[in-house]
């Protein structure tokens, strides 16, 4: 069945007022947070394929996301990057769509459109995008959450699971069309980004897949992956031994705690702000650490 941009297979299944849980590469993946929380939650609810982009060439460049090669069974085959959807339907608890969007290169009205079709044809009652972005905070403390929502009750939730309003302005990805046009449509739509430190760079980052899970874990009562825990704690581990070898490094996660325990003092009052040189220092050792 064809649904806009989208092949979905049939037959399709009648979901009841399901969620959509969304992550989206590789504006909002860093870390790989949002793909490691997505397909936690597919395992963890026995997701099945839906569907995906019936002609990804449409809406993506492959000189920039590249097709992979493998081998399946002693055959070489071709792996075309693509944005899909799987779907869970429980006997109890909550039926979830689960996207894995890739940000688009053309025709994004089109696939905006199609996204929203989505949502329309299976009745989706909230838009949940999930992902993680780097920032200027330290790894020796809770890593922030941010975000924004449409709807009374979900603002109590997010103050609940210690979630700070996002107060971002500036470049975004066109995708961010789907949940202000879904909000139109009468959808409750939720933001949920984790920020990792600018120094780290780890392709996966189990600390902030950790963090995000807690506050997924507060808003739909699922349980988290306590694996990440171990692998969290390793990870720091590596990263404190880094620091050790790195006096500079090490003096400027002190000036960025001093800066995050001023900023949960006074919400209120915008962070104290660094030395652009600190903040171009830690930008360089951010990429020569996701070199290593």
């Amino acid at each position: 069945m064809r649904l806009g941009a989208f092949d979905l297979k049939e037959p399709v299944p009648e979901l009841e007022d399901p969620h959509a849980v969304v992550m989206l590469r590789p504006w909002i993946d860093v870390g790989g947070v949002g793909s490691l929380v997505l397909s936690w939650l597919e395992i963890l609810h026995e997701a099945q394929e839906l569907g995906k982009i019936a002609k990804p060439g449409a809406f993506f460049d492959f000189t920039r996301y590249r097709p992979v090669i493998y081998f399946n069974d002693g055959c070489r085959q071709v792996a075309v990057p693509n944005a899909y959807i799987t779907y869970s339907t429980l006997k109890t608890g909550r039926d979830f769509l689960f996207l894995h969007l890739l940000e688009p290169h053309h025709l994004s009205e089109v696939y905006v459109n199609s996204v929203l079709k989505l949502l329309s044809r299976f009745g989706v009652k909230r838009y949940c995008l999930i992902g993680s972005m780097y920032d200027l905070v330290p790894h020796t403390r809770p890593l922030l959450v941010t975000g924004m929502t449409v709807g009374e009750q979900m603002e109590q939730t997010m103050n609940e699971a210690a979630v700070e309003p996002s107060d971002y302005e500036g470049p975004t990805t066109i995708t961010f069309m789907i949940p202000q046009l879904a909000t139109r449509m009468g959808l409750e739509t939720v933001t949920l980004i984790v920020h990792l430190p600018q120094y780290t760079q780890l392709e996966e980052d189990y600390a902030g897949f950790l963090r995000l899970m807690q506050v997924l874990s507060h808003v739909y009562q699922i349980p988290v992956d306590q694996s990440a825990s171990v692998k969290a704690e390793q990870q720091i581990m590596q990263v404190n031994a880094a620091l050790e070898r790195d006096p500079q490094l090490k003096a400027i996660v002190q000036q960025l705690e001093t800066r995050y325990d001023s900023r949960s003092a006074i919400k209120s009052e915008p962070s104290p702000r660094l030395n652009p040189e600190i903040e171009s220092f830690i930008r360089d050792m951010g990429r020569r650490l996701g070199e290593n």
